[in-house]
């Protein structure tokens, strides 16, 4: 026994001794690189041709050392508000979304927020920002315009907007106001007794405006629940939690985090009497629903309390937390990892491990794991959450994409509010023929140019003739079928009608009612959302997904 302890003693001080030595060592190689980066900039300061400004230059710095760790560590300067509205959902402004025209070169408004100082002083969407509090804004990037317009609550300010259709420009004296944006921008009831929430992230009161709109709904008759995730980025894991508590009993374990300082492990328990243990519920997820999106669709899956539907979600595993640094600063700081009740976590992308050709890895699936539901169906780990309905949307032409992201589009619903005092109710509006017709008409006398992806495709293949010396004799050809792939624009949108006309409606319905209006048209032609009411409709096949 004697020599068994001695041995263990033994083991125990070489462990010890190499753990002290490694660590040294770690500490040593931290030290000598922060002496060299200190010295290197020294060196830059004193001989660089150019005096260098050190809040640029190390600037860049730390955003290159935190942009090759992960996608979600990021330092935060004293007086940012970004941090504070991820958290809250709140800032102080006038409450409008802007983004660049490139033909005016200046920021626009795109959507002023209901009930907020922008909303009720009376600008519109489509007005191009020419100057605040006298400072013209030519030229300036959205983001600095952005910060121009926030400041302190109560606080007053000048904006000058040119508006269409009116021969001289618009002057709105607005006072600043803590906007709260909206973490459910619609909900209402569909097919008699189906209840929906759009869910659009999970901020401070997220939970308290869940319940409320559950409460609302139930009082309205609702049997059945869609809760649409789609496009959530997350947010608050306490908010998560409780969002879960909602349907699920007391005393569950929802998710728990583990990190490398025992300060970051926490189980994350249900503490309060749910709202609803029974009635149905189908979860909507996509590709871009991450974080705290992913606890809550996850968790319900892995407690069978719901059925996931929609394609895989993003895969984001890993949690933040925020610490102080110097000069008021803060570092959101990637500290542990989470893991939801099976206890997988479904963190899809590897940021410490690259690829060959510089990109982030993922897990294949043949390195997931299998875990499973209270109930015993097989879930897997390292990718997301899987639906357990995969329903995915029908793939759009290019064109699409291009006519959605264009200031044409814009201009023409600018032109189309002039013209219309009201429209139908967001659920029941459809642009005629006659309207897509003159739609049309509008982007070609705009001059509107897609983005032609054969046109990358023949400049590669161009080059390439030329280089192999076979382009002279062939230009002919070339030219030729250039022109085949280039189709008019009039008939190409007219080919697209059916495709385009739902987000030129989209955008209209947006000037009228705002987001609740636009979430409540985009249902019209949702097939995801009509497989989830055709779920919810049959029973047996509900239960069978959830209990197979």
């Amino acid at each position: 026994m004697k020599r068994v302890l001695f041995f263990i003693c033994y083991l125990l001080f070489i462990i010890l001794t190499l753990s002290a030595q490694k660590s040294e060592s770690h500490n040593a190689e931290i030290a000598r690189h922060l002496e060299l980066f200190d010295d290197i900039y020294r060196q830059l300061d004193l001989y660089y041709v150019d005096t260098l400004s050190a809040d640029t230059t190390i600037g860049w710095a730390i955003k290159s050392m935190l942009g090759h760790v992960d996608p979600f560590t990021q330092y935060y300067p004293e007086n940012d508000d970004e941090l504070r509205q991820m958290a809250t959902g709140k800032y102080a402004g006038i409450g409008s979304v802007i983004r660049y025209n490139m033909k005016e070169k200046r920021a626009m408004i795109i959507e002023p927020y209901e009930g907020t100082p922008s909303q009720l002083a009376g600008m519109r969407p489509g007005d191009v920002i020419l100057s605040v509090d006298g400072v013209d804004i030519l030229e300036k990037p959205t983001s600095e315009v952005s910060e121009m317009l926030r400041g302190e609550a109560g606080t007053s300010l000048e904006v000058k907007v040119r508006r269409q259709d009116e021969p001289e420009p618009l002057i709105f004296r607005l006072t600043r106001k803590t906007i709260q944006l909206p973490t459910i921008p619609y909900y209402g009831i569909k097919n008699g007794d189906v209840g929906y929430i759009c869910l659009s992230n999970f901020t401070t009161g997220s939970t308290l405006e869940m319940r409320h709109a559950l409460a609302d709904l139930k009082s309205r008759g609702m049997k059945r629940l869609v809760l649409d995730l789609r496009d959530n980025p997350g947010g608050s894991i306490d908010e998560a939690v409780n969002i879960v508590n909602l349907f699920v009993g007391k005393g569950e374990k929802v998710v728990y985090t583990k990190g490398k300082l025992a300060s970051s492990n926490r189980d994350y328990f249900t503490t309060s009497d749910p709202f609803d243990t029974s009635t149905p519920i189908v979860v909507l997820v996509n590709g871009s629903s991450a974080s705290a999106a992913e606890i809550l669709s996850g968790s319900l899956q892995d407690m069978d309390r719901a059925v996931v539907m929609g394609s895989r979600t993003y895969g984001k595993g890993l949690v933040q937390a925020i610490h102080e640094v110097p000069y008021r600063g803060n570092l959101k700081l990637t500290v542990s990892r989470y893991y939801i009740p099976s206890g997988r976590c479904i963190q899809a992308y590897d940021y410490r491990h690259l690829t060959s050709d510089g990109r982030v890895g993922t897990v294949p699936d043949s390195l997931t794991h299998v875990f499973y539901t209270r109930g015993g169906r097989e879930v897997r780990d390292g990718g997301g959450i899987k639906p357990d309905v995969e329903v995915r949307p029908d793939s759009l032409a290019s064109i699409v994409y291009d006519v959605v992201q264009s200031d044409e589009l814009f201009g023409y619903v600018t032109q189309y509010a002039c013209r219309h005092e009201q429209i139908a109710p967001a659920g029941d509006f459809v642009l005629s023929d006659e309207d897509y017709d003159d739609f049309v008409r509008y982007m070609q006398e705009s001059k509107f140019e897609p983005h032609r992806r054969t046109d990358e495709v023949m400049k590669l293949l161009r080059d390439a003739a030329k280089l192999e010396g076979c382009y002279e004799g062939a230009e002919p050809f070339f030219d030729a079928l250039a022109e085949k792939l280039k189709p008019e624009l009039g008939a190409e949108l007219l080919r697209q009608r059916e495709a385009v006309r739902p987000y030129v409606e989209d955008e209209i319905v947006g000037r009228y009612y705002y987001q609740r209006g636009r979430s409540e048209h985009l249902l019209r032609k949702d097939i995801v959302f009509d497989r989830a009411i055709e779920l919810l409709n049959n029973e047996t096949e509900y239960h069978k997904i959830l209990h197979p």
